[in-house]
């Protein structure tokens, strides 16, 4: 007897019912497939378009460098095209009083054939001028310590030691290439009482050691320098012939010959935006603190016996009597003279700034030494006696270690650095307006970059 299979239709119910609700999960999914796809797409465009806009403003720079009245681009300039994607930027420059600004826009097609731009992005980019003159920095025998973004850009630069660059560092730009003359007086090591002398051949070769992605743009002359690696516009053009060059002398006698007026470095600082005035031919006896908006307005030279620090957003200003005579504030004290959080120090309506020199040293003559050499010097070239950091900036201030080192760090705009050591860091919008010798040609660089929406 057979038996007869009956069916009962529960399979096809369950298909019938679980087949909409997979049906659905599908198309969700798909959905959210096109969605982040057209989400991935829009931002690939903008960030070809920002690419644009980037392009649109650092060729803008080079025109400016090399032809002041430069307006900007007459028409669209084809950045890329590989045939699916095109990629162009245009950019304009408006004077600004004595600055410019620059509006760069970039813009994407995709496909090519496209004449309306499925993704654009504007810029504004700040330009200021930059004065050079014949040396904006001199390092003596501890040389030029170069490290993270900074970058020097104007004058030349003559250093009596070594030079050391690492992380993105520089020294000029492809547009304004920058003279570095190197004497290699860095002998003998270890140091003795012979030292500082200019190393002989196959003593201290290649005194400018470069890590890449560091760079020189420019002529570059050291002695005994063989390596020309990551140098170039014109890059090494000499291994021997540069004379070390002594540094700037200042009369310090005479500054302290001529003080007229003595007071407690408690009575010369100040707190909370009080002001005070510092006269000339003036000694104060002690450390001096000036912080949190204060506002002191120098009347010519000033001698500081003790430490000079300023923090909290203070102005240090050139009083307008003074014309184009350079006020100069020596500074004695073994921590010598620190410049902290946007501390500004003001040049008068002559466009004249400070002169700061520290003159601690390791020697038992100091401060008063009027030479320091051998040993003493070895070990006073590596103590930091002025500092600036954290957005403090002297637009045409020379800033001066006699015997011992200038540090620089995350600081703005710098007239002038002398120093047995000048070490720059983390300071990508450090540049040089100030010559220590003379005024030379002036060149535009980027004070601030924004996104525009107009």
């Amino acid at each position: 007897m057979k038996r007869r299979l009956e069916q009962s239709g529960y399979v096809l119910i369950s298909i019938i019912i679980v087949l909409p609700f997979l049906l659905l999960i599908v198309a969700f999914y798909l959905q959210l497939a096109t969605s982040s796809y057209s989400v991935a797409r829009k931002d690939q465009l903008r960030t070809h378009a920002q690419f644009g806009a980037d392009a649109g403003a650092d060729f803008a720079v080079q025109q400016l460098n090399a032809d002041d009245e430069w307006d900007g681009t007459t028409s669209p300039i084809e950045l890329h095209n590989d045939g699916k994607t095109r990629v162009t930027y245009e950019s304009s420059v408006e004077d600004i009083g004595d600055n410019k600004t620059i509006t760069a826009t970039g813009r994407t097609y995709s496909p090519v054939t496209h004449t309306s731009p499925d993704a654009n992005v504007t810029i504004k980019v700040d330009l200021r001028p930059v004065s050079t003159g014949e040396f904006s920095l001199v390092g003596g025998v501890g040389g030029l310590e170069l490290s993270n973004s900074a970058k020097i850009i104007g004058g030349s630069v003559y250093v009596n030691g070594e030079i050391s660059m690492k992380n993105s560092s520089q020294i000029g730009l492809t547009t304004n290439p920058v003279n570095v003359f190197v004497a290699n007086q860095a002998c003998p090591s270890p140091a003795d009482s012979t030292y500082p002398q200019l190393c002989a051949s196959g003593e201290n070769n290649d005194p400018i050691t470069i890590e890449n992605p560091a760079q020189i743009y420019g002529n570059v002359t050291a002695n005994h320098q063989f390596d020309g690696s990551m140098m170039s516009s014109e890059g090494l053009v000499g291994s021997s012939g540069v004379e070390a060059l002594p540094l700037p002398a200042y009369d310090r006698e005479a500054q302290k010959a001529a003080v007229a007026t003595t007071i407690d470095g408690s009575a010369a600082s100040c707190s909370g935006s009080q002001t005070r005035t510092w006269t000339a031919n003036t000694k104060i006896t002690g450390n001096v603190s000036i912080a949190n908006n204060c506002v002191v307005t120098v009347q010519g030279n000033v001698w500081i016996t003790g430490t000079l620090t300023t923090r909290n957003s203070n102005q240090v200003v050139v009083a307008d009597s003074l014309g184009e005579t350079i006020p100069t504030i020596m500074v004695d004290g073994a921590a010598g003279a620190k410049f902290y959080n946007s501390t500004r120090l003001v040049s008068n309506s002559s466009g004249t700034g400070f002169q700061i020199i520290t003159y601690h040293s390791a020697a038992g003559c100091s401060p008063d030494c009027t030479d320091v050499s051998g040993t003493d010097l070895f070990d006073s070239k590596n103590i930091t006696t002025l500092e600036l950091d954290n957005s403090a900036e002297g637009a045409k201030t020379i800033f001066y270690a006699r015997w011992s080192q200038v540090t620089i760090n995350n600081s703005g705009q710098i007239g002038a650095l002398v120093g047995q050591t000048v070490s720059l860091k983390n300071s990508g919008t450090i540049t040089f307006g100030t010559s220590i010798e003379g005024v030379g040609e002036t060149f535009w660089v980027i004070d601030s970059y924004r996104r525009s929406y107009d």
